[in-house]
C-alpha cells in the first residue's frame, strides 16, 4: 500500500471512509461500514455527544451562549452552526437514528439571534444561508426558504457578498463559495431548479472568471491568505475548497483551473503529505488530532489528492 493512503487510512473515521471511497476505490459495503463507525468513535462522536440538552451546540445557534453582544466579538466555532457544518464534512450518516435525534432537536430549539427564525428558515447572510442550506440538504431537512433567500441576494456580477444589500457591488469570494456549496448540495439532493442552477453557473462563473485566484482587471493575486489551506475552513475561501466544489459540480474540469491546480500541486511535501497552512483561529469544542497549522494534515491530503486524481484522470 502506498506510504500515504496507508498514513491517511490510520487517522479518524471521518477521514478513512473519505480515503476508501475517493482514493482507493474500496467497494461500497466496505465503504459504508468504516462510514457507520463516524456515529460511535472520533471525531464525529465526539461531536455529536457535544450537543447538549437544549438541542444546541454550545448554548448558541451561531454564536456561543457565553457570548456577550455589548463586548467585542472574535470568531468562535462551537456554536450549533459551525458544528453542523462538521458534522456533514465529517460524513455522519444522516439517516442514522442518533443523527435524526440529534437533527430533530436542532429544527425545534435552534433559532437564529440576528432575526429569531428556525435554523432550517435561515437568515440573511449569504455566506451563512449557504453553509445552513448544504446543511439542511444533506441532513434531509426542508431548507427552501433559505434556498430563497440565497437565490434573492446574488450580485450582478454572479456571486455574493455578505456586507452589502446593493446588487450591483462587487461580491466576495468567501461568500460566493459558501453560497455555491449550499446550492450543489440542494441540487444533488433535490434535483434543484432551474433558477438554482442558473445562479449556481453565473456564481461558478465569479469565481472562473478570475481563475479562483486573480483579479480580472490586473491579474494581481485577491488575497494571499487564500492561497492557503485552511483545515476545518468554516466560512473562509481558499484555493483547495474551490478546486474540491468545482471537482464535483463541474467534473468536465474547466482550464481555467489549471494555474490553482499548478499551485496546489507545488504545495506536496517531501513526504507525499499536504500541509495545513491557515488556521481559523476562535475557540473549539475539541481539537482534531494531528490538524495543526504548519503541519502535514491528512484532511488537507485527503482533498488535495482527490482532487489531483480528478484533475489527472485520463
Amino acid at each position: 500500500m502506498d506510504d500515504v493512503i496507508e498514513y491517511l487510512l490510520a487517522g479518524d473515521p471521518a477521514i478513512r471512509w473519505q480515503v476508501m471511497r475517493d482514493l482507493t476505490d474500496a467497494a461500497p459495503e466496505a465503504v459504508a461500514a468504516e462510514r457507520r463507525r463516524t456515529l460511535t468513535e472520533g471525531w464525529g462522536a465526539r461531536l455529536l455527544g457535544e450537543q447538549g440538552a437544549d438541542g444546541l451546540w454550545d448554548g448558541g445557534t451561531y454564536r456561543p451562549g457565553w457570548v456577550d453582544d455589548e463586548r467585542p466579538f472574535f470568531d468562535a466555532w462551537t456554536a450549533t452552526h459551525f458544528s453542523l457544518q462538521s458534522l456533514r464534512e465529517y460524513g455522519v450518516e444522516p439517516g442514522a437514528p442518533a443523527v435524526r435525534h440529534a437533527i430533530d432537536r436542532v429544527a425545534s430549539s435552534a433559532r437564529w439571534e440576528y432575526n429569531g427564525e428556525s435554523y432550517f428558515t435561515g437568515e440573511v447572510e449569504p455566506c451563512i444561508n449557504g453553509i445552513a442550506l448544504a446543511v439542511g440538504a444533506y441532513f434531509e431537512r426542508d431548507a427552501s426558504a433559505i434556498l430563497t433567500t440565497v437565490l434573492a441576494t446574488q450580485h450582478g456580477d454572479g456571486g455574493w457578498n455578505c456586507w452589502s444589500d446593493d446588487p450591483a457591488a462587487p461580491s466576495s469570494m468567501h461568500s460566493t463559495i459558501c453560497a455555491l456549496e449550499g446550492l450543489w448540495a440542494w441540487h444533488a439532493a433535490t434535483g434543484g431548479t432551474d433558477a438554482a442552477t442558473a445562479a449556481r453557473r453565473a456564481g461558478e462563473e465569479y469565481l472562473l472568471e478570475r481563475r479562483l485566484l486573480w483579479r480580472r482587471t490586473d491579474g494581481a493575486l485577491i488575497d494571499p491568505r487564500m492561497t492557503m489551506i485552511s483545515v476545518p475552513t468554516r466560512w473562509f475561501y481558499d484555493v483547495l475548497r474551490a478546486l474540491d466544489y468545482l471537482r464535483v459540480a463541474r467534473p468536465e474540469r474547466d482550464p481555467r483551473c489549471a494555474d490553482a491546480i499548478d499551485l496546489l500541486r507545488g504545495k506536496r511535501l517531501a513526504n507525499g503529505l499536504f500541509p495545513s497552512e491557515n488556521d481559523h483561529q476562535g475557540a473549539t469544542l475539541f481539537d482534531m488530532e494531528r490538524e495543526r497549522e504548519g503541519f502535514p494534515s491528512r484532511w488537507a491530503t485527503l482533498r488535495a489528492l482527490r482532487v489531483l486524481r480528478w484533475w489527472d484522470a485520463a
